[in-house]
């Protein structure tokens, strides 16, 4: 392996991520191989900075681990990830793998992790390293590749390990900024851009540049390596805007913090204010010195502090970011904010091409310049400077899915865990953005009082982000019913729910208005809106009804579903994954409601479908007594049950079935056919409905449900 050493005199050659189509394997191995060696050199030459030991053990800030954990665990993901998917058989060194397998990312900035841990030396770890890296060379040598690479291939295990080496390559340097400034020192293959405005009277003065209303689709469909929230696709119509021309600058932050920003708290929101009470910042991070004397600040930087570079973009979290363009609104009396990421795509199309593209960077990133910021007019792109590089764009759109997402199973808790509605994305890359950062499918997101290589520009805007904090539905229960309703089938069973509305709609003449009484989470009742005008969904528990109705609100439903043990499987459920659409989805109207205790109403139903319903009910003969009067005369109603009568639902003496009468047996389908006689004509012999719910990867409940079809004389 080659020394990083070797990398001296200037930055590395930039480095470009890999196409994944191509006509010869072996070329496309030996880009692999290429592009996995310059990684590993790179990330490993990032660590000559360090020149006290004290600097691999201590920690950069409480809310992370010591960087002796970044240096070994991009090694430790590629023998996990390989040994997940089969792809090695051995471990290197197991107390090492499940030393350094998980990072922190804190879910507050008053998550402190005290737990003490028994680092591996730095010696241990170079040698661990070494032994990683020989058995990674070996696999990339003789796996099989077919073309162009996909999910499923040995090579995206070993993509997603180098793409995730470089994430790491960015974030150890930010913890690197926060070391003690003694345990550092600059290294010439880490050159620092020597221009810069130490004047704050000379800074650049941003303005506002007019765009006009655009159509914009999000996802991503270059043919690189990608991670899994990136994949999908969105289309927004963004209004017209007005965005910075440049970054904001140290001088024009400066301005908010001489006005007093970090002491006013009308500028800062709730969480704002919590991270402030915290930190007790009174200005940027990297700032060093004193507010009151500004012309002796000095920025630090990877491996030194420098005179305050004036015109460099100001470097912020996403609160001090947010709370500038508040004070900055109040000031000019507009609507400043920060961007959505759709208005960022916006402007990203003033910039043209991609990496893959790219001659020569056309902005301060993928290292092809400096190793630090540089100033906020150096790199026109359009009417804009720095749309892409310096450093990363804060925007206030929290990461989610795009319609279409799906989890990878070999890293499924990379994006999902940050869909909280918490985190919020980064666009546009830094100086050190390198391999799918720098791409702008790229979709990175961090909590709000996160520190990255990272700053702002702001817009004058009509937005009006929704942020929902929408985690994964974690009540076993509901989780299980959103599986059966709008989960994936099971041993080929159809769906329940639209079995069902598949034989009422066979029998139902008049499709106006239909009753699904014990809808649970409403699969049923999306289904008869297909065809019905009015669909009514009912059910006993207000947890199903509130998972219902945001399924209406075009929202989707995020749940665990237990694999085995400890082990869970992300899944999501939503309407447009079923082909509802809003209109018919309109039509339903969700509310919480006792079937033995139905409140007056004048309405009356087409159908009634009562799924798995009577034998759930402390008195199924009340229920079957009042729902007639509800049903339109030649009206439907169905019900179907397992008929599992238990005496913690309906008291024996309430069961109609499944009991002896006067010594003889009478089944529920014989008691449904006495009690409903006088109102009812039975249109069909009773029919049997399988249904299938998954407890566990390999544990299912596998139920025959009978349904019976009655016409109101």
């Amino acid at each position: 392996m080659a020394s990083s050493k070797a990398i001296s005199g200037g930055l590395p050659a930039p480095t470009k991520t890999l196409l994944l189509s191509g006509n010869d394997v072996e070329k496309k191995r030996d880009e692999i191989l290429g592009y996995f060696n310059q990684t590993w050199e790179l990330y490993e030459s990032l660590f000559d900075i360090l020149i006290d030991e004290r600097a691999y053990f201590t920690k950069a800030i409480s809310l992370r681990h010591p960087l002796i954990f970044y240096f070994g665990h991009t090694a430790t993901f590629y023998i996990n990830k390989l040994m997940a998917a089969g792809l090695i058989h051995e471990r290197i060194d197991p107390n090492i793998e499940a030393t350094l397998a998980i990072g922190v990312d804190e879910m507050s900035w008053d998550d402190l992790d005290n737990s003490h841990y028994s680092w591996p030396t730095v010696a241990e770890l170079r040698d661990y390293r070494g032994k990683v890296h020989q058995r990674v060379t070996d696999l990339i040598k003789t796996m099989p590749i077919e073309l162009p690479l996909d999910w499923e291939s040995p090579a995206w295990i070993v993509m997603m390990g180098i793409e995730h080496e470089r994430i790491h390559l960015e974030t150890s340097s930010v913890l690197m900024r926060q070391l003690p400034i003694e345990w550092v020192a600059p290294q010439p293959h880490w050159p620092v851009c020597q221009k810069s405005r130490t004047d704050r009277t000379a800074a650049p003065v941003n303005s506002l540049v007019s765009l006009p209303e655009t159509k914009v689709t999000l996802g991503k469909t270059d043919e690189t390596y990608g991670w899994d929230n990136e994949y999908g696709h969105s289309e927004t119509t963004v209004s017209a805007f007005k965005a910075s021309k440049m970054l904001v600058s140290n001088a024009e932050f400066y301005e908010f913090v001489q006005a007093g920003g970090y002491k006013n708290p009308q500028w800062w929101d709730e969480e704002g204010q919590g991270w402030l009470s915290f930190s007790k910042a009174e200005m940027p991070t990297f700032w060093v010195g004193s507010i009151d004397q500004p012309a002796q600040l000095r920025l630090r930087l990877l491996a030194e502090e420098v005179a305050m570079p004036w015109d460099w973009p100001a470097e912020v979290n996403q609160l001090e970011a947010a709370a500038f363009c508040r004070w900055k609104a109040d000031d000019m009396g507009k609507s400043i904010q920060l961007p959505t990421e759709a208005e960022w795509y916006v402007l990203r199309e003033q910039v043209e091409g991609d990496q893959t593209d790219w001659q020569q960077a056309p902005g301060n990133i993928n290292l092809a310049y400096w190793a630090s910021s540089c100033p906020v007019d150096r790199f026109p792109q359009g009417d804009f400077y720095d749309i892409v590089g310096n450093v990363w764009q804060w925007t206030t759109t929290p990461i989610n899915g795009f319609d279409g997402f799906k989890i990878h199973p070999m890293y499924d808790d990379f994006s999902t865990p940050t869909f909280d509605g918490k985190h919020a994305i980064i666009k546009g890359g830094s100086w050190i953005s390198t391999g799918n950062e720098a791409l702008k499918s790229a979709r990175y997101a961090f909590r709000r009082h996160f520190f990255q290589h990272a700053g702002f520009r702001y817009v004058l805007s009509t937005h009006q982000e929704k942020v929902t904090v929408n985690p994964y539905e974690t009540d076993t229960l509901v989780s299980q019913y959103l599986d059966f309703q709008y989960g994936p089938s099971y041993f080929n069973v159809p769906n329940y729910g639209r079995a069902l509305v598949d034989i009422a709609e066979q029998w139902v003449n008049k499709r106006g208005s239909a009753l699904d009484i014990g809808c649970a989470t409403g699969r049923a009742s999306f289904e008869l809106a297909r065809t019905f005008d009015k669909v009514t969904g009912m059910d006993y528990s207000a947890r199903f009804i509130d998972v219902a109705l945001s399924l209406v609100r075009g929202e989707e439903r995020r749940y665990l579903m237990p694999e085995e043990g400890e082990l869970m499987q992300y899944c999501q459920a939503s309407l447009a994954d079923i082909g509802i659409t809003p209109e018919q989805a309109s039509r339903v109207q969700f509310m919480q409601g006792d079937a033995c205790n139905l409140k007056p109403q004048t309405e009356s139903y087409d159908l009634v479908l009562a799924s798995n319903l009577i034998d759930r009910l402390r008195d199924p003969r009340r229920f079957l007594r009042d729902i007639t009067p509800r049903i339109v005369s030649g009206g439907i109603l169905m019900l179907s049950s397992p008929y599992t009568w238990l005496e913690e639902f309906t008291p024996k003496e309430n069961w109609i079935g499944g009991v002896r009468e006067n010594g003889e047996a009478l089944t529920s389908y014989q008691a449904l056919q006495r009690l409903l006689a006088a109102d009812f004509e039975e249109v069909q012999s009773p029919v049997d409905v399988p249904f299938v719910i998954r407890e566990t990867a390999r544990k299912h409940q596998h139920t025959v449900a009978q349904l019976t079809v009655w016409r109101k004389k």
